[in-house]
């Protein structure tokens, strides 16, 4: 008893040979069975990469925040700098035309003027 115990466990168990395909096509690789249960995941898992894809779209969403935010400071420096242009061409103009102290006195009082407007 024991001499056979000893052989039989010292033989590995060979996987079974799958015999010969019905439909003769032997190239394709043996079918698998269906296991509707083999691709769930646990809660666990499904929460912890849920959490993961949630940081990663926080941290992507105050990048394109912060792109557009210096964006809008470049359109907003641009926007300055024409106002400023055009704000120096008509008080060139308006020096073409007036005495320049005229022109200063006019430049105070809108300055005054703005500032009481805001």
């Amino acid at each position: 008893m024991s001499a056979n115990e000893t052989t039989t466990a010292a033989a590995p168990k060979a996987a079974p040979t799958p015999g010969m395909r019905v439909n003769g096509k032997q190239w394709l690789p043996p079918k698998k069975a269906f296991r509707p249960t083999a691709g769930q995941t646990s809660y666990a898992k499904r929460a912890a990469q849920e959490a993961q894809q949630a940081e990663t779209k926080k941290l992507e969403n105050e990048m394109k925040a912060e792109k557009e935010q210096e964006r809008q400071r470049k359109i907003q420096a641009i926007k300055d700098k024409r106002a400023a242009k055009e704000e120096k061409e008509r008080y060139e103009k308006m020096a073409a035309k007036m005495h320049a102290k005229r022109v200063e006195r006019l430049k105070r009082r809108e300055k005054r003027n703005t500032l009481l407007k805001s």
